[in-house]
């Protein structure tokens, strides 16, 4: 991340925006939401989500390759989990944000 006072460069924007348009498709933050509750296999996914087992394997491969999750092989399942902190810190930011804007609004309709 850029310094406090200093603009990031371009090619920096631009990670960061290709980071949060992986974060804007709801499959995958489903997916993300579903893998936050504890490691699972495609076919507990596939039984959670209703989403194909292609479009599972899609996603999780995106996810995957920004660092979000992580796979190991059980036997011949593949068992896949959120990575680390980062999407428990993401999602906590994201719900305070929004959880910030409802009272906002709350407030503003009760002074009207």
């Amino acid at each position: 991340m850029a310094a406090a006072g200093s603009l990031p460069s371009p090619q920096l924007l631009e990670e960061y925006s290709q980071f949060f348009r992986l974060l804007s498709e709801p499959a995958r933050l489903q997916l993300l939401c579903q893998l936050r509750q504890g490691p699972m296999d495609v076919a507990s996914l596939i039984a959670a989500t209703g989403f194909s087992q292609s479009h599972i394997s899609r996603q999780l491969g995106q996810l995957q390759r920004a660092g979000l999750v992580c796979c190991e092989r059980d036997g011949v399942r593949t068992i896949w989990r959120a990575e680390g902190g980062l999407v428990d810190d993401l999602c906590a930011l994201v719900q305070t944000r929004l959880r910030q804007r409802l009272q906002s609004q709350l407030a503003q309709l009760q002074s009207a």
